[in-house]
């Protein structure tokens, strides 16, 4: 049984090289491929932290994050929080859930003034937003979807566990024929139901996604039937 990663770059390479040493069988079915985009930052007067709900807002906002380099970072998950660090950033609040309860944790701090450098395509926090990138959808044919039958789908989003479920069902393919691992519990529920199984990562991080995507095909080839 195959791990199918659908993340576009820069995320998509890692996770393959974490399901290959986890000992699992990684396939490449990106759904989306993202480019940055041109953004003006606002004043940094007007702005108490920096709040990244993904590591590609950080790593594609570009050269005009460099006015805002001294604010402080709030992050959703240690991915996240890492890739902050590596762009020389100060993270001063990783949040271990998601995008909601970390932006409540900022402001019980008094960080209320956030500017959320997000995709186009995002959650809404109530934060200032500049979008720094876009995620467009790739062409996938339905052979390639057909193909997917009997393995489990790794999801790091909410828009590609509907994707996902579109193409699925426009290809004429049970979701009862695949199994999920989604990064959270609002992006397996994105997905919808019929899965053959669904877990949810522990914590939004890679890891925890191998972790369970292993545990996941363990299950699977024991025959146990899941959620």
């Amino acid at each position: 049984m195959a791990v199918v990663v659908v993340r576009p770059e820069p995320g998509h390479a890692a996770t393959i090289a974490a399901l290959r040493a986890a000992g699992l069988e990684p396939r490449s079915l990106p759904l989306f491929v993202t480019r940055a985009v041109d953004w003006t930052p606002p004043d940094p007067a007007t702005i108490d932290a920096l709040l990244f709900t993904s590591a590609q807002g950080v790593r594609l906002a570009g050269p005009s994050l460099a006015p805002l380099q001294a604010i402080p970072v709030v992050a959703v998950g240690p991915a996240t929080a890492e890739a902050a660090r590596a762009a020389g950033l100060s993270v001063v609040l990783t949040g271990a859930k998601d995008a909601a309860a970390v932006v409540a944790e900022a402001k019980a701090q008094g960080l209320t003034r956030l500017l959320h450098l997000a995709g186009r395509d995002r959650v809404e926090t109530g934060a200032m937003v500049r979008t720094v990138y876009a995620a467009n959808p790739l062409p996938v044919p339905a052979e390639a979807v057909a193909m997917l039958a009997g393995e489990t789908v790794l999801l790091h989003s909410a828009r590609a566990g509907r994707r996902l479920a579109e193409l699925v069902d426009r290809a004429g393919l049970s979701r009862a024929r695949l199994s999920l691992v989604a990064i959270s519990a609002k992006v397996a529920e994105a997905a919808g139901s019929g899965w053959a199984r669904v877990a949810v990562a522990a914590t939004p991080h890679d890891d925890a996604m191998v972790a369970a995507a292993r545990a996941l095909t363990r299950t699977a080839a024991t025959g146990i039937s899941g959620a």
